[in-house]
């Protein structure tokens, strides 16, 4: 009921109308910060909206290796903005060149804090919307390119856990279990709940466990 209630509040003409209006939260950056941006990219289907994520490539040493996330990663000096690291990593990661893409607005800046770990590092999600059914092209980075139902993440139905050591501790950790059994946790998990209290502040995240 609650989406059928409320699907004005997650439909792509309301987030584009909430985005162009919101003032996000900004982290200022010192000389040693590093920066980073990510892609939360949208399409609307007969089904309803979708949002595209990537499963990282296994690689030893990265605290992102096989994980689930938005395209995206750290701002280069040929970079202007943030909002360009975001368009530029999506296109090496996946071949999909943002130029043509709605873009919708940015998110609060957020902090990485990989298996507990606070870095002095900042993290820009910025929204775009796409229409189609583009082809990609993954780089070495990603091993897979994944579509999900923006309704089912919305409504808390196919919210999960998963235990995973932490500083050598087994830890729960929450977050959401996609149709293939990819699990979506940690820091894109804490992006999609402040995109969804972006868009309507009454909303009500999962019992976490």
């Amino acid at each position: 009921m609650f989406f059928e209630e409320q699907a004005s509040v997650f439909t792509l003409p309301h987030i584009r109308s909430v985005l162009s209006g919101y003032d996000p939260q900004l982290v200022i950056p010192k000389a040693t910060t590093r920066q980073a941006a990510v892609a939360i990219i949208m399409r609307d289907t007969a089904d309803g909206e979708e949002m595209l994520f990537i499963k990282r490539a296994d690689k030893e040493g990265d605290p992102w290796s096989g994980h689930m996330a938005f395209p995206g990663g750290h701002k280069e000096p040929e970079d202007n903005s943030l909002q360009t690291a975001a368009r530029r990593e999506t296109l090496e990661e996946i071949g999909l060149d943002l130029s043509q893409a709605h873009y919708y607005g940015a998110l609060d800046h957020q902090h990485a804090q990989p298996r507990g770990h606070t870095l002095d590092m900042l993290i820009a999600p910025h929204v775009f919307h796409i229409q189609g059914d583009p082809k990609f092209t993954p780089n070495y980075e990603v091993a897979e390119v994944v579509w999900t139902k923006l309704a089912p993440m919305v409504l808390n139905q196919i919210h999960d856990t998963e235990t995973k050591p932490m500083q050598g501790t087994p830890t729960v950790f929450n977050g959401y279990r996609l149709e293939r059994g990819h699990f979506v946790w940690g820091l894109t998990y804490r992006i999609l709940q402040t995109f969804f209290t972006t868009l309507d502040p009454d909303w009500q995240g999962p019992q976490e466990r």
